[in-house]
């Protein structure tokens, strides 16, 4: 039995020993635990270390920005890091879910965490492209740009899917249609949040940065690495149909 939602009516007991091994780590190790509130699953395990990448990074392009002479292009790099980084702490909030309760409010913060995050991304995709029009700049030939299109598509694709399946899954033709692509929005967020940081280490290699902002790759590299490392062993393979 399923609730209107979607979410499988079963026992915390037979629901949560089906999705709680990590892909990294012993059954638990990654799990919210039934007494703990949903913040703590922002630093569950490896979280602390995804934490530690993701602000870094934010911070690098931040202080790049405001280290820099202001400009209407300013809030490009501002506005699509913020969009990063909340994208990145819904990914957070609802890896460690695994009981029907935990799983509901765990998708609620998921999906409010990501449409602010694509509210975010889209503003500063209309203020790179009003800024390039205003100049008479050339669109979408640079790799960090060609990424980033592509990226933006790919989100929207993905909110649009995750939206529907989890909250209208009778547009599928039913929960079970629903339910069974769950597994692939999971592993399209994961590869989307791979594009984000293709995308920004891309960035850095644009004459914009190389002349004004003067932000490293290798810094990027690294903060990306770090986020990686505290984001991927949390996943859960049952979550992917892996196991």
């Amino acid at each position: 039995m399923a609730s209107a939602t979607g979410i499988p009516d079963q026992t915390p007991a037979s629901r949560g020993s089906e999705e709680n091994e990590p892909l990294l780590g012993e059954p638990g190790d990654a799990s919210q635990k039934s007494e703990k509130g949903i913040q703590f699953n922002f630093i569950i395990g490896t979280a602390v270390i995804a934490q530690a990448g993701i602000w870094i990074l934010t911070a690098i392009v931040w202080a790049a920005v405001f280290t820099a002479p202001v400009s209407l292009f300013s809030a490009h790099p501002l506005l699509n890091s913020a969009g990063v980084l909340l994208t990145t702490q819904a990914i957070l909030v609802l890896q460690p879910t695994h009981l029907p309760k935990q799983k509901k409010q765990g998708t609620n913060i998921h999906a409010v965490l990501n449409m602010i995050s694509i509210l975010s991304l889209i503003a500063g995709l209309i203020i790179i492209e009003y800024n390039k029009i205003s100049h008479g700049g050339i669109h979408f030939v640079s790799v960090h740009a060609i990424l980033g299109l592509v990226t933006y598509i790919l989100l929207i694709i993905q909110a649009l899917v995750g939206i529907t399946q989890y909250y209208t899954p009778s547009l599928y033709g039913g929960l079970d249609n629903a339910k069974a692509i769950w597994k692939y929005h999971r592993m399209s967020g994961y590869l989307i949040l791979l594009l984000f940081f293709a995308t920004i280490a891309a960035a850095t290699q644009t004459d914009f940065n190389k002349n004004v902002l003067h932000i490293q790759l290798w810094a990027v590299i690294v903060a990306s690495i770090l986020t990686l490392i505290g984001i991927v062993p949390r996943i859960q393979m049952q979550k992917l149909g892996l196991k």
